[in-house]
């Protein structure tokens, strides 16, 4: 399984505070696309998982990295969600790798705020053969599977996501304060290293 890439923050951080340093975009990119509209979602408080489906090998999990162990309690979750039927049923022939959060109790501090006894999966990419697929792909991936999406917050430019961080986002799970927002160019663009531009931002980055 292909490791989830890492998000790099829209800032370069003070090396002693850690905090932000405005206007210090972390990647040229970043501030040349600034004005443009990115594609926006919430990022949701919990932990990062893989789930790879070859029609010759069946399903695997894993977590962000090939060292990270997923929680007993979340995988167990993982395979009532993910059977061997769901994946046969509409990608016999095609292998993929999802990659999404495992929230809910007992994951993170705040786990319990999206689910208070329970955990899920939320799906928020999938590669197929090298390619990161569309946002509506992806979703038409989760109605085959019957699985959850992060929540969709719509398109922005980066300095109107940063205003927003800056005030407090409201999370679609409840109401309390969203963890941030990943944000993702409107049409997948990629750095000359080949890397896709993308990036986050968390709210307490701004507390």
């Amino acid at each position: 399984m292909i490791e989830y890439p890492k998000i790099q923050s829209v800032f370069k951080r003070d090396e002693k505070t850690h905090k932000f340093i405005e206007g210090a975009w972390s990647i040229p990119e970043f501030g040349y696309l600034a004005p443009c509209l990115w594609d926006a979602s919430e990022k949701i408080d919990g932990t990062n998982v893989r789930v790879n489906w070859s029609p010759c090998c069946g399903v695997s999990f894993g977590g962000r990295t090939d060292k990270a162990q997923v929680p007993t309690y979340l995988l167990a979750k993982l395979q009532e969600l993910f059977t061997l039927e769901k994946f046969e049923k509409s990608f016999a022939s095609t292998g993929l790798t999802l990659y999404g959060e495992g929230y809910g109790a007992k994951i993170q501090k705040g786990g319990g705020n999206y689910i208070p006894d329970s955990v899920n999966f939320a799906l928020f990419d999938v590669l197929i053969d090298g390619w990161w697929l569309k946002r509506e792909d992806v979703q038409g991936i989760a109605e085959a599977l019957e699985i959850q999406t992060v929540p969709m917050v719509g398109q922005m430019t980066l300095y109107d996501a940063i205003a927003v961080a800056k005030a407090g986002i409201p999370s679609a799970y409840g109401d309390f304060q969203a963890e941030g927002y990943v944000l993702k160019t409107a049409y997948q663009l990629f750095d000359r290293r080949g890397h896709r531009i993308i990036t986050k931002m968390k709210c307490k980055d701004w507390a």
